[in-house]
Formats: C-alpha cells, structure tokens, sequence
C-alpha cells in the first residue's frame, strides 16, 4: 500500500503571514479584558511604581532611613502586585480563575496599595534629605499612589452601576411576588 493512499492532506497549507493564529508569546497576551482607560491606569501604576522604586534605590546616605526604607518596601511591593494584576488580566490566566473573584481581589489589592503608597509617600517626603533622587521618588511615589486610588474609583463606580442594573429587575420580581393572583 502506498502511503498516498492511506495517508491524505489533512491540514491546510501555509496560511501566509496574514492569517492564522497568533505565533510565540503573542498567543498568550489578550489586551482586551480591560477597557483602555483602565488599561493605560494599570501601566501607568506599574511605571510609576517602578520609576520611584528606582529613583529610591539610587539615594546613597540618609539621615532618617527608616521613611526611607518604608518608602523602598511600599515602591517595590506595589510594582510587584501592580505586575501581577497586569498579567492576570492579559493571560490565559484570567480564564483559569472566577472572574468576579479577579475582579474583587483587584479593587482589593489595589485600594490598599494606593492607600499605602500614598502614607509611605506622606512619610518619605516628610524625613527626607531633600536629594533630587529624593524628590523625584517622592513625585513618582505621589503620582503612582493618585493612579492607583483612581483606579480604585473607577472600578467602585463600575460596580455601583453594575448593582444598579440589576436592581430593577429584582424589585420587579419582588413587586410581582406581593401582587394578588386575580388581579
């Protein structure tokens, strides 16, 4: 038996570089989860974060370290957890967990880390040197702390709106339960 025989074409050929799925690590990133504005928040948290952990780390003396060493854990932790968030939502990964319980440990960790930054920010700006690195840590400490906590708004509204929508439709199952049936 020749192999032509038994064995046909079963896959289309080369499709081209204009169609086909996504190739490498492109086929694991999904942008579309998050709308723009809080996209652009996520990243702006992460750069943000990561500038003032960077502008820290380049401080070379202090006299007042522990502002400094506070500010240093808070800058780094957020960059951290700002990084993780972003990868769940833009990963294969969002689709493994609940997404309401991403969406609830996200206004979670992001409220209390734009809380934090921003008291770590207050405490920096208050026992340091008055160095560039310094201040500039400090401006990126402010403004990373004013994404997250507009983030935090955001998603709060988000959720008030959802809540809403739907509360309607059960005070009409409500009304139609307290009805008398030969009305």
């Amino acid at each position: 038996m020749e192999n032509g025989a038994v064995y046909g074409p079963t896959t289309e050929e080369d499709p081209g570089p204009g169609r086909g799925a996504r190739r490498g690590l492109a086929s694991c990133f999904s942008l579309g989860r998050l709308q723009l504005r809080r996209l652009v928040l996520k990243v702006l948290q992460l750069l943000l974060s990561l500038l003032a952990f960077v502008c820290e780390e380049v401080v070379s003396q202090c006299t007042l370290c522990g502002g400094l060493y506070f500010f240093e854990f808070v800058s780094c932790s957020a960059f951290l957890l700002s990084l993780l968030i972003l990868i769940v939502y833009c990963t294969p990964v969002y689709e493994q967990v609940d997404s309401t319980k991403v969406k609830q440990s996200d206004f979670y960790i992001t409220m209390g880390t734009g809380c934090v930054f921003l008291l770590a920010s207050i405490i920096f700006v208050s026992t340091h040197d008055r160095t560039k690195a310094e201040i500039a840590a400090t401006v990126f400490g402010f403004l990373a702390s004013i994404m997250f906590l507009s983030d935090v708004v955001i998603m709060f509204s988000e959720r008030r709106q959802e809540s809403q929508m739907r509360k309607p439709e059960a005070t009409r199952r409500a009304g139609a339960l307290t009805e008398p049936l030969n009305a």
